[in-house]
């Protein structure tokens, strides 16, 4: 968890918002721990680990599409920043991203694994899985340019 923990929450971050994310990284953990006898000695710890967080986010998507969430008041959209310093506005960007452009970026960008990973996660070929993040950094580079880009903050 120590060594792998970061890259499956950044992973849970990206493909769930940070609202579902620890949730689904508690849980990704949780399923680790009880498959980890079972694990083949040369496996890709992370890989697998990534693809456990994979499953749970599709978990926490169709749970959350089952339930309503009545509130009485609208609540007032976070500031652009966050305290911990994540960017809102990227992250809303590459929320409005195709889901497997979206899932691409984050297993490969944020989880570092290979596009041949990438493709055993979300299915495909690891020629897709490269075009499916490379389309999706494109149109992120169009809706969010980033500080020091088209007049951004540098």
């Amino acid at each position: 968890m120590a060594e792998h923990g970061a890259t499956v929450l950044r992973v849970c971050r990206a493909v769930l918002g940070p609202a579902d994310a620890d949730d689904a990284w508690s849980e990704t953990f949780l399923a680790a721990l009880k498959a980890y006898p079972r694990l083949p000695a040369d496996a890709n710890v992370e890989a697998w680990l990534v693809t456990i967080a994979h499953r749970k986010a599709i978990d926490v998507t169709r749970a959350a599409a089952r339930r309503a969430v009545p509130v009485a008041d609208v609540p007032e959209p976070p500031p652009a920043g966050q305290a911990d310093g994540r960017d809102t506005e990227l992250a809303d960007a590459l929320a409005a991203l195709p889901r497997r452009q979206r899932e691409a970026i984050a297993y490969h960008y944020l989880a570092g694994l290979p596009y041949a990973e990438v493709a055993a996660i979300i299915g495909g070929s690891a020629e897709a899985a490269r075009r499916s993040a490379s389309d999706g950094i494109a149109r992120l580079r169009r809706i969010h340019p980033g500080p020091g880009r088209n007049g951004g903050p540098s």
